[in-house]
């Protein structure tokens, strides 16, 4: 590709905001989640374990040609993101889970019910004062279910179709 990759971009990188956010345990944390995802324009998706929530909304100094309207006073994470990662670049997510609406989650919730929702699951407080699970005598298999039935939100707009590893 001839010249500078960001000349051929259409700045995805500076349409959106991800925050690490602590892994939800119980119910009430996936409450919270499904809160976020009830939001226009708010994911959350796990990728290497880790759990972040994206908000999308443009940096107010993405120009019209899309280039940085303060590039030389930019901030450190613009300094330091490379286009090793790149959106436009790399296209490929390495996300093991991506909800971008309270169904998605559903879903998820469905296949890993959290600690605090498990029938007969046994907790003790650890060293460190939460709460951690106990081993599971008897393992159950998992059971595949379908999809969420709803299609389009309470306004009518198409949601995105979930794809999980686990259904394939």
């Amino acid at each position: 590709m001839p010249g500078i990759l960001c000349e051929h971009c259409t700045a995805v990188c500076c349409r959106y905001i991800a925050l690490p956010i602590d892994k939800p345990m119980t119910t009430k944390d996936f409450d919270d989640v499904r809160w976020y995802l009830l939001h226009e324009g708010v994911m959350v998706f796990v990728e290497d374990g880790d759990w972040y929530i994206s908000v999308a909304t443009s940096c107010r100094h993405l120009r019209a040609d899309h280039m940085c309207g303060i590039y030389e006073t930019r901030p450190r994470i613009c300094r330091d993101y490379t286009t090793e990662n790149c959106d436009y670049h790399s296209g490929d997510y390495n996300w093991q889970f991506h909800f971008s609406c309270p169904e998605h989650l559903d879903e998820y919730l469905r296949m890993h019910p959290p600690l605090s929702a498990r029938k007969g699951a046994k907790t003790k407080r650890g060293r460190t004062g939460l709460r951690i699970k106990l081993p599971n005598r008897r393992k159950r298999a998992a059971k595949a279910t379908d999809y969420v039935a709803a299609t389009s939100d309470i306004r009518g707009v198409p949601l995105p179709v979930l794809r999980l590893p686990f259904s394939q």
